[in-house]
Parts: structure tokens; sequence; C-alpha cells
């Protein structure tokens, strides 16, 4: 038998916070970080459009398995919308369909506002990388396509109008999976009676993480060597900081590592938690139940 294709790159394990540039897409973004580091196995926690600049965590080796958990976090951006002008991506980078004169003033931009904030039904808009029987809706846009899209239900947790000047409109928004700010760009427009598109995007928050804690590409290359840029990574367990912890003497420890579940101490808090063992330190990912059964979920190779 001959031996299998030899993996390329180092067991690199670790998260990097990265603030992506404008004008290249996450995946760009991930490959270059990935050739950086020369690491083997990499992946993004659900992605920037080329025209967003901001927060991109990235995920190498064993902190894939948690990616999902940033997938759901809330988020926060900053956005400048510009008003009277519709696109047909509803960013700046798509084609204007109609321009409006702007006829509304403080106070029914405010109520505007206020209709977008808390729990809300949205639908996603057209140019987006959901997927409808396995195709990206943005590519049926692309060719002139529209599909019927069910509205979701999502959170925004808060709006704040940051400045406005004349057609500009610059908002903090932050809100929960799933939501869409090119959407609200286009609803406030069609709300005020004038149209309007995003003109500047920016992710400024992730979870717990902030984009004042990350590097940029340039930053990241200026760094001699794929091992001291290492070094900028976080541990794994750095971005589940949100939820308990369970240490567990290297004897149980090593029963959640073979897959097999445990009795749980009676403190315990249900729901998802932080596994450690006593001298090895993180593990990986657990489940207590109600009854104060520890299951593994995501375990991580030493």
């Amino acid at each position: 038998m001959g031996q299998g294709k030899k993996q390329k790159g180092f067991p690199v394990d670790g998260m990097l916070l990265l603030d992506k540039p404008i004008g290249c897409s996450s995946n760009h973004a991930l490959q270059r970080a990935k050739h950086l580091l020369n690491a083997r196995k990499a992946g993004h926690t659900g992605s920037l459009d080329p025209l967003a600049t901001g927060l991109l965590p990235l995920c190498f080796g064993e902190t894939t398995k948690i990616s999902s958990m940033f997938l759901n976090a809330d988020k926060t951006y900053t956005v400048s919308i510009r008003l009277g002008v519709t696109t047909e991506t509803g960013d700046s980078e798509g084609a204007v369909i109609e321009q409006k004169a702007l006829e509304f003033d403080q106070k029914n931009l405010e109520q505007v506002l206020d209709s977008y904030r808390g729990d809300l039904m949205q639908t996603p808009p057209m140019y987006s990388a959901l997927k409808q029987n396995g195709q990206p809706l943005y590519k049926l846009a692309r060719q002139g396509i529209t599909v019927e899209r069910k509205a979701r239900p999502v959170t925004v947790y808060s709006l704040d109008l940051v400045d406005w000047q004349n057609d500009l409109l610059k908002l903090e928004v932050s809100c929960s999976r799933g939501f869409y700010i090119r959407t609200l760009a286009e609803d406030i427009g069609n709300d005020l009676g004038c149209g309007g598109h995003v003109e500047v995007l920016r992710r400024t928050r992730v979870g717990d993480f902030s984009v004042d804690q990350s590097v940029t590409l340039d930053q990241l290359e200026a760094v001699l060597t794929p091992r001291d840029r290492e070094k900028l990574l976080l541990p794994t367990d750095e971005g589940l900081a949100h939820l308990p912890e369970v240490r567990l003497p290297e004897n149980l420890a090593r029963y959640i590592k073979l897959g097999q579940s445990i009795r749980a101490s009676n403190t315990a808090t249900p729901g998802l938690v932080r596994v450690y063992a006593e001298t090895t330190g993180f593990i990986g990912l657990g489940e207590v139940s109600s009854d104060f059964k520890l299951s593994p979920k995501r375990i991580f190779n030493a």
C-alpha cells in the first residue's frame, strides 16, 4: 500500500484576531495568514464582505473545532450609510439603480432607528452567502435571479446614532448572529423614503473579542519567522472565557478524552463548559446535563 499524501505545514494551534483589510475576501485573508504561519489547518469564523474591514477571528489546528461558537456570537459594527442612493447590491460596490431627494427630519430619523431596536424579523439580502439548493444567493443575484427568502428572527441589542451629516448616516450596531447590516441600510433608506446603501462597514467586536486586540496582515508579515508569528496566537480556551469551567483529576479526565461520560460535581453549571485536567490543562468542551452528567462535546488532541 502507498503512503497517504503528506500534509503541508506545521500543526499550529490557536486563534489569531485579524483586522481584515478592505478589498479582500475573508478566505483570501485566511489563506494569507495560513501561509505566513505555515499552518497545516485553518478556518475562519464567519466571513466579512470584501467591502468590510475589522475583526475576523481565524482558527488554526485544533481550534477549528470551536469555530462554530464564533459564528453564533453576537457582533458589533460601525456603518456609514449613504442615503438617497439605492444600489443593486445594497453597498457601494453595486451599480446605482435609483436616486431620490432626502425629505425627512431628525424626528423621522429617530423614529425609524427606534423601529430597528430589539427583536425583529429580517429578510436576508440576495447578495449574501446563504445557500439555496446548494447555490450561494449572491451567485444567483449576479445572474439577475431573485428568489424568495424567509424572514428570520434577529435581535439588535443597541443601535446608536454616531453622526448624521447631510446624506451620510453613521451608526454603531450590536446585533445577534444572522443579522445583515446591508439589509438594515436598505430598510432604513426605504423607511425614510429615499433609499440607502452601505458605504463603509467595520466590525469592531465578535463575542468577547475587540478589534483593538487584533493585528493586521502587514503586522503579521513584519514578524520574521512563522514560529515567532505563532506567539501572536491566543490559546484556544481564551475564546471560551464566557463558559463555566470544570477541573478534573487526571484519572477522570482520561474518560472524557476517550469520549466517555462521567458524573460531574453537583455544583457544576448545566450546559456547555470548559473542561480542564489538573496537570495537562485545557482538554476541550463538555456538556453538563440537568442530572449532573458530564459528556464530552469537542475534545482536543494533546
